[in-house]
């Protein structure tokens, strides 16, 4: 049997751990039931559960939960609008989420996939350094689809680069 602040008070029979516990206003929680004799501790169970139940909440909290936030493009999306949504989908990126980029061809658009897919390399090749391209370019019905997560290497190898200038800086 295991005391409420962790020392060990020894083997006693069932009864007798029991009334100990009791005597001290707390519960016999049995802890390892396999060995011999089984490992029992005295602490008040309540607190227990709520201690568990708060550590578990604030594992929920600290958990990273990733969402699918989509880019949506047209064959003839023109210049400034494919750069404002390539700066939405950098800043997605940035807060961990991954990006879904959508080339939509409408009626006889269909027919123009290769410039759908030109779109998809361009922005392909703006997200590169701090994306990479989990899913390749594919149709899907009249959408033409590319999935984008956060690629670790490079964000630690930009912020690195980021700490040697500030270093550079605090010597000038």
């Amino acid at each position: 049997m295991i005391g409420e602040d962790g020392e060990q008070l020894g083997v006693f029979m069932t009864k007798e751990a029991i009334r100990i516990a009791q005597e001290r206003n707390l519960d016999l929680i049995e802890i390892v039931p396999t060995a011999t004799p089984p490992v029992c501790k005295i602490m008040d169970f309540g607190k227990y559960r709520y201690e568990m139940s708060k550590r578990e909440k604030l594992q929920k909290k600290h958990q990273v939960t990733s969402q699918v936030k989509e880019v949506r493009f047209h064959p003839r999306t023109d210049t400034h609008d494919f750069e404002f949504k390539t700066r939405h989908a950098r800043a997605f990126i940035e807060e961990g989420h991954k990006v879904k980029a959508t080339v939509v061809f409408r009626g006889r658009q269909i027919t123009y996939q290769d410039q759908g897919r030109e779109m998809l390399a361009r922005f392909t090749e703006r997200m590169a350094d701090i994306a990479k391209l989990e899913q390749d370019p594919r149709m899907e019905g009249r959408q033409m689809v590319a999935v984008f997560v956060a690629d670790k290497t490079k964000k630690k190898v930009t912020t690195s680069k980021s700490k040697e200038s500030e270093k550079e800086q605090d010597h000038a």
